[in-house]
């Protein structure tokens, strides 16, 4: 495929090109005094001044968020790609989403981090960016932030954190959390040994190990184009990971110089690629919500239902945590997404973009497998379909998913009685109550956990099974929510039912001694109860009180769309580029 790179603005013949960054820096009189006088209390020189494109490297830094510490060093690295390829670097900071420490869930200030993002790249003289991301929203979010302004952009992920090791197991992060807690709630390891166990759960910078929502945003944006080869899996600690960096510097300069702007890059064909990649790597089921909203930013035509039609047939090749045995390292080490996506190449469309230049079919061409367990021959597939399926009925009449590779293949076609649970606070208070009218064949049901409804849509999907359960030695049941789930996590877990119970959608109406039929085959999740008796208890439905009164958690409640949809704000669905502006004096 080939791509148009006659720059917009272009001069004349023979005359140099003005950026958008001229608007600022090549006025005469006090309009470019102002600017150029500012910047050059920071020490820097006319020479950077002269018209050269300017490249915004977004930093999502903080010391709240361990999976992205190390980028102010990598940054550097991005610095010095761009003064090599004769641009000017201005590294500028957002806000960073850490999963493990912000509440109710990063999932509510995505959005937040998006319009940053945008609003920094719009109101500046940016001509290009470099987008710095780790932890798992940070990667959309800047993505999103990004396209609605359609400048030239790559992205440049932190890596994955380095394996965990204890008492010789190799624990993936996420994953095995789970597996820790169910142990130590039946008592078969001590305090002791989980405290140990989290000393040497996280021992680098970096992200989640695992195929978690961070790796798999990772690998995404390598599979979309808009990172390099090896973006997904490089581990944040590898030397390789700052001579990414560095390269991704110089290419954004190139990119400015050619007008190739990030919607150039993520077409539909790439999103195509995204879908068939993450079914094939396993991925988070969060990437769902997180291409619709990237999508709606760039104006491309991807909808929910594209999910299971693309990805139905994609068999998971990738043998990782939480699907299968092994970590990031060893992707990495076995040669990583590029393999991956040469063993699909036959579902791919191998013309479209890669942000280095050239076609994603070139860059995959002389991709070598290391290690045929990581990274497995197609005929013989850790899961035959990987591909995300997408559950419709009169339990979810927008669209639920299910991650088939993470799920139990005898619970995939399921009939059992609802036990409920009216939002976190009660699944917490019950779940281990010892009088738990459940057994193994019972589904579990949470309310409230939607975009409005907790708000935010938490990672509380993975319900954690009843105690007197995995006492009993059971190990998955199914469970429905309108709640997301870790990419780190496993089960057979129905997620993202929309509409949401606090908006009055069906999944508000069940009631504890219910059945509901889960038919993955046929796509279907249905409560078996009469139209007429639904009918009755909407009409009873009282919807709770809104969260928040004030505020940005105000603004979230009302504008945020529903999970079929993105979770994208409406009032940001499709961008707006970067418009001449009026000037600040």
């Amino acid at each position: 495929m080939s791509i148009e790179t006659t720059p917009a603005n272009a001069a004349k013949p023979g005359e140099p090109r003005a950026y958008r960054s001229a608007e600022w820096f090549a006025r005469a009189g006090k309009y470019g005094f102002v600017p150029r006088s500012w910047m050059k209390s920071q020490g820097f020189s006319p020479e950077l001044l002269d018209g050269r494109p300017v490249i915004g490297i977004c930093n999502t830094w903080s010391e709240l968020t361990n999976c992205n510490r190390h980028l102010r060093e990598l940054a550097e690295h991005v610095k010095r790609g761009v003064l090599m390829a004769g641009g000017f670097p201005l590294e500028f900071p957002v806000t960073s989403l850490g999963e493990p420490l912000m509440r109710p869930t990063t999932m509510m200030f995505r959005n937040l981090v998006a319009m940053d993002v945008e609003e920094t790249i719009r109101a500046n003289p940016i001509d290009g960016v470099v987008l710095l991301a780790g932890c798992d929203k940070t990667t959309p979010a800047v993505l999103m932030g990004a396209a609605s302004c359609d400048v030239p952009a790559v992205l440049v992920s932190g890596g994955p954190m380095l394996n965990a090791r204890f008492r010789g197991r190799v624990l993936g992060s996420g994953t095995d959390i789970f597996k820790l807690d169910e142990e130590y709630r039946t008592g078969k390891i001590s305090k002791a040994d989980l405290d140990a166990a989290e000393a040497a759960m996280s021992r680098s910078a970096g992200s989640c190990m695992t195929m978690g929502t961070a790796s798999t945003m990772a690998s995404l944006g390598e599979a979309m184009g808009i990172g390099f080869a090896m973006n997904g899996s490089i581990p944040a600690p590898d030397s390789r990971r700052a001579v990414l960096a560095e390269q991704s510097g110089k290419r954004a300069v190139e990119l400015v110089r050619q007008n190739i702007t990030i919607s150039k890059i993520l077409t539909r064909a790439a999103f195509e690629n995204a879908v068939k990649v993450n079914g094939a790597i396993g991925g988070s089921t969060n990437a769902v919500v997180h291409l619709l909203a990237l999508a709606g930013r760039l104006g491309v035509d991807f909808k929910l239902e594209d999910w299971d039609a693309l990805g139905r047939d994609v068999p998971t090749i990738v043998d990782l945590k939480p699907s299968g045995r092994f970590l990031m390292e060893e992707f990495f080490d076995a040669g990583g997404l590029p393999v991956v996506m040469q063993r699909i190449s036959h579902l791919l469309n191998l013309d479209a973009v890669a942000v280095e230049g050239g076609t994603i079919g070139e860059r995959i061409a002389d991709a070598q497998s290391w290690n045929d367990e990581v990274i497995r021959p197609l005929d013989k597939p850790l899961t035959p379909q990987g591909g995300m399926m997408v559950l419709k009925g009169n339990l979810a009449p927008n669209g639920a998913i299910i991650k088939p590779s993470a799920a139990s293949p005898r619970l995939m076609q399921h009939r059992g009685r609802a036990m409920v649970f009216e939002n976190s606070e009660d699944l917490r208070a019950r779940i281990d109550d010892p009088d738990l009218d459940v057994d193994a064949d019972s589904i579990l049901v949470l309310k409230n956990a939607g975009p409005r409804g907790y708000p935010g849509m938490p990672e509380a999907g993975t319900m954690a099974l009843p105690k007197k359960l995995l006492e009993q030695g059971v190990t998955d049941m199914v469970r429905v929510s309108d709640a997301r789930m870790s990419g780190t996590a496993f089960g057979t877990v129905v997620l993202h039912v929309a509409p949401e119970s606090a908006l009055g959608g069906p999944l508000a109406l069940v009631r504890t001694g219910d059945f509901i039929v889960l038919d993955c085959a046929a796509r279907k999740l249905e409560l078996e109860i009469s139209a007429e008796e639904l009918a009755r208890r909407r009409a009873a439905f009282v919807p709770p009180p809104p969260a928040y009164e004030r505020g940005y958690g105000r603004l979230y409640i009302d504008h945020v769309q529903q999970a079929d949809k993105g979770v994208d704000f409406d009032f940001l669905v499709g961008g707006s580029g970067t418009p001449p502006s009026k000037v600040s004096f």
